[in-house]
C-alpha cells in the first residue's frame, strides 16, 4: 500500500506561513487508555507535557469501545490547554500549529455538531469481524466497513461517520476532516485517493458523510480565538504509529521500532518490500524502505491487567529471580491481531509450580509480551531482514522490567526513547509540515533522542530462549484447539 505523504509547499494559497523564528507546535494523540499531548519548539525541545487518562468500554465479551465526546473531544482540548499553560511559561508567543494522532481503527456516528451518537467503535471490537478479511492486507480495512454498517444501522440520523482524528480536528477547528495517510487504514473504503462510493452504499450510507480526507500535509483550519490552542493551524492528523515512527530514529535497515503502549507494535525496518505470513508492509517515511510487522494485543492492556491482579508486591520482587524458573503466559486476553489474526484466542497461564509466586507470574508477563515482539521478528527475519537493535518508544519504556524482557528475550540491545509520548511528538513535528516549517517529514529525524540503553543479561538469554519455544508450542496448540467462546 503506496504512501501518500509528500513535501508541502509554503506557497499554499490554503495557509500563511508562520513565523520560523518561533516555530512551537503542539502533538496530541488519543490512546486506548489515554490522550496525550506536547508542546514542542523547533529543535524538538519538549516545552511542556500533559496526560489526561479515559476509560475503555466492555459491557460484553468482545465490545471495545470509548465515550467519544469525553476521549475524542474534552480529553483532546483539556489535554491541549493544559500544554498550553504550561508553555506559555517558555515561548514568547502562542502555539502556532496543532496535529492530531490517534488509534485506527475507530470509528462514531456524529451530530453535525460534531457530538457522539452511541460508542465509538475501537480497534478489535467484535462489530467489525467480517468473513473476507485479509491477514496480510495493513489495518485490515474491511473493519471499518463493517463498523460503518453497524454504525449507519444503528444510527440512521447520523450527519456523519468519523474516526477520532476528524471527531477531534472538528472539537479544534469546526472540520470533520483527515489525512489521507489515515484514510488509508480504510482501505478499500478508501482507495487511495476517494472515499469508494459502491463500498459506502453497500454499509448504507452515503459518501457525503464520511470525513473530509484533504492532501498531503494541508491544513484542515485553525483554532477560533479565545479558545486553547486559538488562532493556531490544525493538520489533517494521522495515524499514531506513523507519527511514534518518524521521531523514532530507527532509519536503518535491521533496526525494529517496539512500541509498547495498550497496543504492542513491533515493526522491522528493511530495504525493498519483504513481506512474511501473518505481517504487515507498510512504507517507510525513508524513500526505498518498508517496515515490516504489525500490532498485537499483548501490551499494556494485557501487562496492566496481569499487574492489577497481583497488586505492587509483585514488582518489588522481580529483582531477586533466578532466570531458569519461570511460567509462562499465553497473553492473548482479548484473542490476538498479528502475526495471529484470531479474536478466538485468550489468555492463559502454563507450568505453574508451587514454588512460584506473584513476581514470577509478573516476570513471565513481561516476557510473554516479549515472546510476540521476538516472533514478530523471527518471522521478518525469515523474510530477509537481520535485526540489529531495538528502539523502544511510548508509555511502557517507563517499565524497566519490559524493556529488560525485550532485551532478553531478542537478544537485542533496547536503545529506549527519551520521551514516551512519542506519537505525541511526531504529530507535533506534523504540525510544523502543515504549518509550512518543515520541508519533509522525513525530517523529524532529527527530533529522535535516546534516554538510556538496555542490554540484554547473559545469564537469561537461553531459559529465556527455551521458555519462548515452549510459548511458541503452546500458541500452536490454542490455534489447533480454539475453545467455545460465550455468546
Amino acid at each position: 500500500m503506496p504512501s501518500t505523504s509528500r513535501t508541502y509547499q509554503p506557497d499554499s494559497p490554503n495557509v500563511t506561513r508562520v513565523s520560523e523564528a518561533r516555530g512551537v507546535t503542539a502533538g496530541i494523540d488519543i490512546g486506548t487508555t489515554s490522550v496525550k499531548a506536547v508542546v514542542a519548539d523547533a529543535d524538538g525541545t519538549v516545552l511542556a507535557r500533559a496526560r489526561v487518562p479515559h476509560a475503555v468500554l466492555a459491557s460484553a465479551d468482545g465490545e471495545f469501545t470509548h465515550d467519544v465526546d469525553q476521549a475524542w473531544r474534552a480529553d483532546v482540548l483539556d489535554a491541549l490547554a493544559q500544554v498550553e499553560q504550561v508553555a506559555h511559561a517558555y515561548a514568547s508567543g502562542p502555539i502556532d500549529a496543532i496535529s492530531v494522532s490517534a488509534m485506527v481503527p475507530s470509528l462514531a456516528a456524529v451530530t453535525a455538531a460534531g457530538n457522539a451518537i452511541g460508542p465509538g467503535l475501537l480497534y478489535g471490537d467484535r462489530r467489525g469481524r467480517h468473513e473476507d478479511r485479509n491477514p496480510n492486507m495493513p489495518g485490515d480495512g474491511g473493519e471499518v466497513v463493517a463498523f460503518l454498517a453497524w454504525q449507519a444501522a444503528h444510527a440512521p440520523e447520523a450527519a456523519g461517520f468519523w474516526p477520532a482524528q476528524a471527531v477531534a480536528n472538528h472539537a479544534l477547528c469546526g472540520s470533520g476532516s483527515i489525512d489521507a495517510n489515515t484514510a488509508m487504514t480504510a482501505w478499500p473504503l478508501f482507495d487511495l485517493e476517494r472515499w469508494d462510493v459502491a463500498i459506502a452504499a453497500s454499509a448504507g450510507v452515503d459518501v457525503a458523510k464520511l470525513a473530509r480526507v484533504v492532501p498531503g500535509l494541508e491544513p484542515v483550519g485553525r483554532v477560533p480565538t479565545g479558545r486553547p490552542g486559538g488562532g493556531a493551524l490544525v493538520g489533517g492528523g494521522t495515524v499514531d504509529a506513523f507519527a511514534e515512527q518518524l521521531v523514532s530514529g530507527a532509519t536503518e535497515a535491521g533496526d525494529v521500532i517496539v512500541l509498547c503502549g495498550t497496543t504492542l507494535i513491533t515493526w522491522s525496518v528493511a530495504d525493498g518490500w519483504p513481506t512474511a505470513p501473518g505481517l504487515w508492509s507498510v512504507p517507510h517515511h525513508v524513500p526505498q524502505r518498508c517496515l515490516i510487522g504489525g500490532p498485537s494485543n499483548a501490551g499494556g492492556l494485557f501487562l496492566d491487567m496481569v499487574t492489577r491482579w497481583l497488586g505492587p508486591d509483585a514488582l518489588a520482587g522481580l529483582p531477586a529471580l533466578a532466570p531458569g524458573d519461570l511460567p509462562v503466559w499465553l497473553p492473548y486476553v482479548r484473542g490476538e491481531r498479528t502475526p495471529l489474526h484470531r479474536h478466538d484466542l485468550r489468555a492463559g497461564l502454563h507450568d505453574v509450580s508451587h514454588r512460584h509466586g506473584p513476581a514470577h507470574v509478573l516476570a513471565a508477563a513481561y516476557e510473554a509480551s516479549a515472546f510476540v515482539v521476538r516472533h514478530h521478528v523471527d518471522l521478518a527475519r525469515e523474510a530477509g531482514v537481520e535485526p540489529r537493535r531495538i528502539v523502544a518508544s511510548g508509555g511502557g519504556t517507563r517499565s524497566a522490567a519490559w524493556m529488560q524482557a525485550l532485551a532478553d528475550v531478542t537478544g537485542l540491545t533496547v536503545d529506549v526513547s527519551a520521551l514516551p509520548e512519542g506519537a505525541a511528538l511526531g504529530a507535533a513535528f506534523l504540525a510544523r509540515c502543515s504549518a509550512g516549517l518543515e520541508n519533509h517529514p522525513r525530517d523529524a529525524t532529527r527530533w529522535a533522542r535516546t534516554g538510556h540503553t538496555v542490554e540484554p543479561r547473559p545469564a537469561w538469554l537461553a531459559p529465556a530462549t527455551e521458555r519462548y519455544t515452549r510459548f511458541r508450542s503452546l500458541t500452536a496448540e490454542a490455534l489447533a484447539n480454539p475453545q467455545p467462546r460465550p455468546t
